[in-house]
């Protein structure tokens, strides 16, 4: 059974981290490289919000919102 969880240790240790340690020594050279995942997860979450905001006017300026405070069977 110790062999079983030394195992899972070695995975996520010197396998699944190796990535994130990279990243870590990469910040003492470059802040802004060190932190691209962060950058690109900003940029995919920003663009997901003004998709998301566009929508709404889509809907908003067709008429197809319902705005109704009955709209769900919860509410009435």
């Amino acid at each position: 059974m110790k062999a079983f969880f030394e195992g899972i240790q070695y995975l996520f240790v010197n396998i699944l981290f190796a990535p994130l340690d990279f990243l870590r020594s990469l910040e003492l050279k470059s802040w802004f490289a060190a932190n691209t995942i962060n950058w690109i997860f900003m940029i995919i979450c920003a663009s997901a919000m003004v998709y998301w905001i566009k929508q709404l006017k889509v809907f908003e300026e067709n008429g197809t919102e319902n705005q109704d405070t009955t709209a769900h069977s919860f509410l009435k």
